[in-house]
């Protein structure tokens, strides 16, 4: 396993035009493929295969955030992803990020050997976590979101959507500072699908340069979510060219970072789309 320090895997996000991160839930519960990879063989199998389908970042997920999810313990989050981390480390070339939103599990995640932390709540659910991720100095991934996933789709509601993220996503930012995280760990996610209803997304994506603007690397996941399907009529696992189509104006607009289940096909289409908008 190579060194994925702070330094070294932020100034990737910071000089590669775009970075792509392959989402591995070993979950029974995702939205699109919950179920599929809750073994650890499966699981790792997953995981080199996004690897050599040109994933930067590798993303492992024990708990579901999809809307309506249940909360588990976090001892349960750790008995389905340390198998799965530990067994991939020493296979694996790229680093290795733990959604989760436990200062337990990132704590014991970091000290395994994973890389960085995807934290859907920005640090609302667990006030420990600022602490860790400055004990640890690795990168954070502040993403907006409100409530928890089991109730987060009870009538969102947003009067200004855009100007709300941005001040939350501060707020965020701002408790991850006074912990003593360096700026310069900190990537943000708007949260495309979370608690924000249809048009809410729409109008994020349509004005996501006012996130990329915010000072700091912005990660997109908008890969199989709902607002695709309302648009097209989709299943998720059907959901691959709406996904294409969603994240062409948030590479246009300074995204660094897409997190995606479809890892080949959108390293290829984002290959393309950045070669085509060179001067």
């Amino acid at each position: 396993m190579t060194d994925h320090g702070t330094n070294s895997l932020m100034q990737r996000f910071l000089t590669e035009p775009f970075s792509v991160m392959g989402i591995l839930n070993v979950t029974p519960d995702s939205f699109s493929d919950g179920g599929k990879y809750v073994t650890t063989v499966s699981a790792v199998e997953h995981g080199l295969r996004l690897e050599e389908e040109g994933a930067s970042v590798l993303d492992i997920g024990g708990q579901s955030t999809r809307p309506g999810a249940h909360e588990i313990s976090p001892e349960e989050e750790c008995h389905r992803i340390l198998p799965v981390l530990e067994a991939l480390l020493c296979r694996i070339r790229i680093p290795i990020s733990i959604d989760t939103t436990s200062s337990l599990v990132a704590l014991r995640a970091l000290e395994a050997g994973a890389s960085m932390i995807n934290d859907i709540s920005g640090g609302r659910f667990d006030s420990r976590m600022p602490g860790v991720i400055a004990g640890k100095k690795c990168p954070v991934i502040l993403m907006h979101s409100r409530a928890k996933p089991d109730d987060m789709q009870k009538l969102p509601y947003y009067t200004d959507v855009v100007a709300e993220v941005q001040q939350e996503l501060q707020n965020s930012i701002t408790m991850f500072l006074d912990a003593g995280v360096q700026r310069h760990s900190i990537l943000l996610d708007p949260g495309i699908g979370f608690a924000k209803r249809f048009e809410d997304n729409s109008t994020l994506l349509r004005h996501i340069d006012r996130i990329t603007t915010m000072g700091y690397p912005v990660c997109i996941g908008t890969s199989r979510k709902s607002f695709i399907g309302h648009i097209t009529g989709e299943q998720p696992g059907d959901r691959l060219y709406g996904s294409l189509a969603s994240i062409v104006t948030s590479l246009l607009a300074g995204v660094v970072l897409f997190r995606v289940h479809d890892v080949k096909a959108t390293v290829s289409f984002l290959r393309v789309l950045n070669t085509m908008r060179r001067k």
